[in-house]
């Protein structure tokens, strides 16, 4: 058994696919919104104030991990979802063009039938866009059988 970064523990004879870290604090992929990003996440960080957020896919199920950590050191709130094979209606990836259309950022995304989840994709192109959304799916189909 491994730990990942996301802290989720991998059962016997589960291989991890892919761990998606979640870009919590930019918008979008453009270079005015991730410093803008960048200067909100240093400014939290200052007073103690941390958020991470992954998106987990190994060959037998599909996690979304939310941590939140105060005053440096104490977690404050955890969330662990498993997704149900059975309440996703759609999964796929969106591309949309920021800052005047020279940086494209790619979204995966699923929806359910009491949410939507979307994780802006850092550093990705069409192909890993693909390649994390089918990873995605392959992940509930085998979760099905």
């Amino acid at each position: 058994m491994s730990a990942l970064k996301s802290g989720i523990v991998l059962g016997e004879g589960e291989n991890l696919v892919m761990e998606l870290e979640a870009e919590l604090w930019a918008t979008s992929s453009n270079p005015i919104a991730r410093f803008f990003g960048e200067v909100a996440k240093f400014i939290a960080k200052i007073f103690g104030t941390r958020i991470s957020g992954f998106l987990v896919i190994t060959d037998k199920r599909v996690c979304e991990v939310k941590t939140q950590i105060a005053c440096y050191c104490f977690t404050v709130g955890r969330q662990v979802k498993y997704v149900l094979p059975s309440s996703v209606k759609e999964i796929g990836y969106d591309r949309s063009a920021t800052f005047a259309c020279c940086c494209p950022a790619y979204h995966l995304y699923y929806e359910g039938f009491t949410q939507r989840t979307s994780v802006l994709l850092k550093g990705v192109d069409e192909a890993g866009a693909k390649k994390a959304a089918d990873a995605f799916y392959n992940a509930i189909v085998h979760s099905q059988k």
